[in-house]
């Protein structure tokens, strides 16, 4: 999996100002607790996975989302079995988590993504989501087709073990080949009720595109949200949910819509203490948006 730290230092399009949102009005979803993307504590958890997973539930969360399992390393050295003892000896559990999906993609070997199965069924989860996609995978319309045929086939091996698949976006889905974009061949050339997708809201607002758009043209598309707000100053960094120009409360508003399950958290740098900065951010998606 690629770093999405060196990604945030060479994404080359324009940052977007804060988005514009339609008011409008949805039931309330069933997304009632707060998760987070772990790869936001991905300098503390190597040294100390069970002080830190310990400091997540603390913080507020109730599930997290995993990522960069291996078949080498596990889920930082604790194989599948263990980590699932530890998430549920602090009252967490993970639905979804991110697995590295290139070589899969760009091959159709399936061997590293049915290892993948395996170790998000032992730890309890619902989805397997693509995180990221190589440079090489994603040239031309053509690539994003060739991708979009890969989900389908992914979800339907996903499928055979009782798991969801989904695609969790950047902004670089969001250039325009014509009078289309990468995340639009997607969304229209994978099977809607088998390849779902994790919106990162702070990369589809950053990309001048609308969250409530998105779920308005896909509905039932996005079980899954990344939440992490923009820096009022500068768009290319992250702050506490709440701290930034993204209007969640909006957003949210959308979330029967678009068929959210899960709210996760996510916060890639930080001007503050990293636990200091994940739990003001559970205390505000708990207080103002769920």
């Amino acid at each position: 999996m690629n770093s999405r730290r060196d990604f945030l230092k060479q994404a080359g399009l324009a940052a977007a100002g804060a988005v514009v949102l339609p008011s409008l009005t949805f039931a309330a979803a069933p997304a009632k607790v707060v998760g987070l993307q772990l790869y936001s504590l991905r300098a503390q958890l190597p040294a100390d996975v069970a002080g830190t997973i310990a400091k997540v539930a603390k913080a507020g969360y109730k599930e997290v989302e995993t990522y960069g399992y291996s078949l080498k390393d596990k889920y930082w050295g604790l194989d599948p079995k263990a980590f699932k003892t530890l998430l549920s000896n602090n009252g967490l559990t993970a639905p979804s988590g991110h697995y590295g999906m290139d070589k899969f993609i760009g091959t159709g070997n399936s061997d590293e993504l049915k290892s993948y199965i395996e170790a998000a069924n032992t730890i309890g989860s619902s989805y397997i989501v693509a995180p990221y996609l190589g440079d090489n995978l994603r040239k031309t319309e053509d690539d994003w087709k060739k991708v979009a045929a890969r989900l389908n086939e992914a979800s339907a091996i996903c499928k055979a073990s009782g798991l969801g698949l989904g695609y969790h976006n950047h902004n670089f889905e969001f250039v325009k080949y014509g009078e289309t974009t990468g995340y639009e061949i997607l969304l229209k050339e994978t099977d809607p009720n088998a390849v779902k997708f994790e919106m990162d809201i702070y990369w589809v607002v950053r990309s001048g595109n609308d969250p409530i758009k998105l779920f308005t043209d896909h509905p039932g598309r996005f079980p899954m949200w990344h939440v992490k707000d923009m820096d009022k100053v500068d768009n290319t960094i992250n702050t506490e949910v709440g701290s930034g120009k993204i209007d969640f409360k909006a957003i949210y508003k959308g979330a029967k819509l678009a068929g959210l399950k899960h709210l996760i958290v996510e916060q890639e740098n930080y001007s503050i203490d990293p636990y200091v900065s994940i739990k003001q951010s559970a205390d505000y998606v708990k207080k103002s948006i769920l």
